[in-house]
């Protein structure tokens, strides 16, 4: 694997003079069960005509966005760069019609291929509209990408796994399987349920049933029935089951299948667009392993795929990016280690432009490097483990097997969280959040000695465990996987003087498959400088507030012995 440092290119000048117009437009569109109104907005570059047509850039929302949001700051910036941006709001969102139905390929996939349809000219808007200045590859197939990010990242997969005809994709901060970003589960086993993030997803779940009062006068096109307003039942189901904190196996099962088929880890096969895959170090709702995942998934396929790991998500930066990252709101393009990549991206499969290059396989910002020309290293693959330290009884994290010492030590959970990782939601809107903390006698840790240089930590750790726990031991075959035991890894940045900073507020949700075996915890990608005489501490904790939990209390022991312990694995680079 290379390691370089991402060059700063100079700004290429725009395309055009920047002059545009925008006229507002409605669809109607047939879904299968129902039919409903897209609202849109298209942006025409000035120049832009049946004899010097342009590409097409199709801006998506995020969950609760419309088209005037960071949508339409986008579909602006690519107008005033010679494309013609075609924004519009989600199913359910905005005043758009039908349900909230969490991008289903088999309906908001649809839905979106209707306006790539009339970016071909081969259907009107409501209005009569139509469009002769897009360019074509042939009839009905016209030049058109599209960009977006969370919810609206995962509508571009599910669009180019329905519609062949979209030509590039550049989804930001998205999910790979819903499954796993609702209910984590950070286990190797992943046919056990996982984790109820539960803030995250009851945050959102308000969003969708509070749309009466964010976008009065609905269409009835969005109203269900009045035990689950404005979602498709199938996501309401989810939802109570989820809340429940119980997961009986035929539940469990249907919970699980469901979110995967709206997901893209169940449809990418089909998925042949170019994709440039975003996503943030700062997010605990998608972190980095779910673009990992696509990332790879498309790769093996032998779609084009590249990734960029940017600094700001779900969790931060959303509003405030960093200095020289990329800003959707201000369409700060050019003059953005990720913007002039998107525009690479756009020139070399949007325009053909056959000489452009479009980056490394794999880059990531480093939030240690203070110049933001130079924030971004490149690989190419994302690195795997290469250091691995081994959880010695005494509490120390050490290199060396030899140096473990034979011990045990216990920890149980209360009834109540005791560990704080995040409010979720909190960075999302700017509000302030208290620091992590754990209780004492709920958790344990492994301390390295201080670091006698600097250690580059990029891509996912990876924790192989073995616990005790008789009173799990005894319930967890019973039927409901409830009944099996809850854990947290994570993993600290212990400062000199005592500090602890928990990286990016990111945890590990575990529910463990089997006590009586080991089981090996991948934990969230992350990119971060552990500075000279720090040291690394890693954490399984019982509980955290912002996830579901165990049920009833369950002591839990963990054993060390030099030819028995278990570790952890650091993806460290030079």
């Amino acid at each position: 694997m290379t390691l370089t440092t991402a060059p700063a290119h100079a700004a290429p000048p725009p395309a055009t003079d920047g002059a545009y117009t925008v006229t507002a437009l409605k669809f109607t569109v047939d879904t299968g069960d129902r039919t409903c109104t897209v609202d849109a907005d298209l942006y025409r570059p000035a120049q832009a005509d049946s004899t010097h047509p342009a590409p097409a850039v199709l801006t998506t929302n995020g969950f609760g966005g419309n088209k005037s949001d960071s949508t339409g700051d986008t579909a602006k910036a690519f107008a005033q760069r010679g494309y013609v941006g075609l924004a519009y709001s989600g199913l359910g969102f905005g005043k758009s019609g039908c349900l909230v139905s969490l991008d289903d390929p088999r309906i908001d996939g649809k839905a979106a291929s209707a306006l790539v349809d009339f970016l071909a000219g081969t259907r009107a808007a409501d209005d009569g509209t139509t469009v002769d200045y897009v360019t074509t590859d042939k009839k009905g197939d016209p030049r058109v990408g599209m960009i977006g990010g969370s919810y609206g990242g995962a509508i571009q997969l599910a669009t180019a796994s329905v519609d062949h005809r979209v030509d590039a994709l550049v989804p930001l901060i998205t999910w790979n399987d819903l499954a796993y970003s609702l209910d984590p589960q950070n286990a190797a086993d992943r046919s056990v349920p996982g984790v109820f993030k539960w803030q995250w997803t009851n945050g959102f779940y308000l969003i969708g049933e509070g749309q009466p009062l964010l976008s009065p006068s609905l269409d009835p096109s969005r109203i269900n029935k009045l035990t689950c307003l404005h979602f498709v039942d199938d996501a309401c189901e989810t939802i109570r089951t989820l809340n429940s904190g119980a997961y009986p196996a035929d539940k469990t099962a249907a919970l699980l299948a469901y979110a995967r088929s709206v997901s893209p880890v169940t449809y990418l096969k089909t998925v042949k667009a170019p994709t440039l895959l975003v996503q943030g170090q700062t997010d605990s709702l998608f972190n980095l392993n779910e673009a990992t995942a696509t990332y790879d998934t498309l790769r093996e396929q032998g779609t084009t795929a590249k990734m960029i790991w940017q600094s700001w998500g779900h969790s931060g930066g959303l509003t405030d990016p960093a200095s020289g990252e990329l800003n959707l709101s201000e369409g700060n393009l050019e003059t953005s280690y990720v913007g002039r990549r998107v525009l690479a991206w756009f020139d070399r499969y949007l325009q053909r432009k056959q000489g452009v290059d479009t980056g490394p396989a794999f880059a990531y910002y480093r939030d240690w490097i203070g110049d933001p020309d130079h924030t971004y290293g490149t690989a190419s693959a994302v690195p795997a483990p290469t250091r691995k330290l081994y959880l010695s009884g005494d509490g120390k994290l050490v290199d060396n097997r030899a140096e473990v010492a034979r011990g045990s030590r216990e920890y149980r959970n209360w009834l109540i969280p005791t560990s704080h990782s995040e409010s979720s939601l909190a960075g999302t809107i700017g509000l302030p959040d208290p620091a992590p903390h754990d209780t004492r006698g709920t958790y344990l840790d492994w301390t390295t000695e201080p670091l006698t240089g600097t250690t580059d930590v990029v891509g996912s750790p990876k924790a192989t465990l073995k616990v005790i726990s008789p009173k799990t031991e005894r319930e967890q075959n019973s039927g409901d996987a409830a009944d099996k035991l809850v854990l947290f890894a994570k993993l600290y940045d212990v400062a000199p003087d005592g500090t602890k900073t928990l990286v990016h507020r990111l945890v590990a949700p575990v529910r463990v498959p089997d006590v009586t075996r080991p089981f090996t915890v991948t934990l969230p990608g992350i990119v971060h400088r552990y500075e000279q005489g720090h040291r690394i501490q890693f954490v399984i904790a019982a509980s955290d507030d912002a996830y579901g939990g165990n049920k009833g209390v369950k002591p839990v022991t963990v054993t060390s012995a030099p030819e028995d312990t278990g570790t952890v694995e650091l993806p460290v680079v030079p």
